[in-house]
């Protein structure tokens, strides 16, 4: 559950005794959060603190990888995601996600978009589709006369908002982003910003970032995840404090999430 001015809200994504390993090691310990339906929830917190393992969770990701293992329950909508009956290709078409690095498709801008959506059967007008997805994604005025030319063709911020574009043509629920700017300019940073202003009216989304003043514009819930040290010198991530946005980055009730947020940390 979230609660926010006293008011429970249960959570669209929920990770209750979240335990992830890689191989013998313990990357992320004892995880409890629940992601709020259509807000931007912000992971923040020191490199290797589990935050992008911990997204790649939520859409199971981390399934590509042969040596994680996850433990506990994560649900979407109350059920577990984990169970053996669910396709993960399914899943992750209900719960996109967009990468640091823009990574379009070898294919035209208008491939890009549909590719995913035949893959799914999609069955209206896919010119609609292509149209829609590159407008919410704020790119449709700069491609439109273009839409056969590659996808490489585009600037790094382009290319970033047509991969938005085409997680949003297979109409997800839920879209992570794992630090979806840190290869930007500013100008290029700003426009995704206001994108997840926009996209919010309709999506959930869950955003990794080592940027404060971004999680502090973008974010309605902030969750700050740390290092500790355990057995032998070892390093675990876990999360430190979940709540409003505001509450994280003036009143935080842990004093290394104040120390974090106000640039003592370390």
């Amino acid at each position: 559950m979230v609660v926010s001015n006293g008011v429970a809200t249960k959570g669209v994504l929920e990770a209750q005794g979240v335990n992830v390993y890689y191989g013998s090691h313990l990357a992320v310990k004892n995880c409890n959060i629940a992601i709020p339906e259509r807000r931007v929830v912000a992971f923040i917190g020191p490199s290797g603190c589990g935050k992008s393992t911990m997204l790649r969770c939520f859409n199971r990701m981390n399934d590509l990888v042969a040596i994680a293992r996850v433990e506990g329950r994560i649900t979407y909508h109350g059920a577990d995601i984990y169970a053996p009956t669910v396709d993960p290709v399914g899943l992750r078409c209900s719960i996109g996600m967009v990468f640091q690095k823009a990574n379009p498709f070898p294919k035209s801008i208008y491939e890009n978009i549909a590719w995913g959506a035949r893959l799914n059967n999609f069955q209206g007008d896919m010119d609609e589709l292509v149209e829609t997805s590159l407008r919410r994604a704020a790119l449709w005025d700069e491609v439109k006369d273009k839409l056969k030319a590659s996808g490489f063709s585009l600037s790094g911020g382009q290319q970033q908002r047509l991969c938005i574009a085409r997680a949003i043509a297979v109409q997800p629920e839920v879209i992570l982003m794992d630090e979806p700017c840190s290869a930007l300019d500013p100008i290029s940073t700003l426009k995704i910003e206001g994108l997840m202003h926009e996209l919010k009216e309709q999506f959930t989304i869950v955003i990794v970032t080592h940027n404060m003043q971004q999680a502090s514009r973008v974010s309605d819930y902030t969750a700050f995840f740390n290092v500790e040290s355990v057995d032998r010198g070892a390093k675990v991530g876990s999360l430190v404090e979940y709540g409003p946005t505001e509450e994280i980055f003036q009143n935080p009730m842990q004093e290394s999430t104040r120390d974090y947020v106000s640039g003592r940390f370390g």
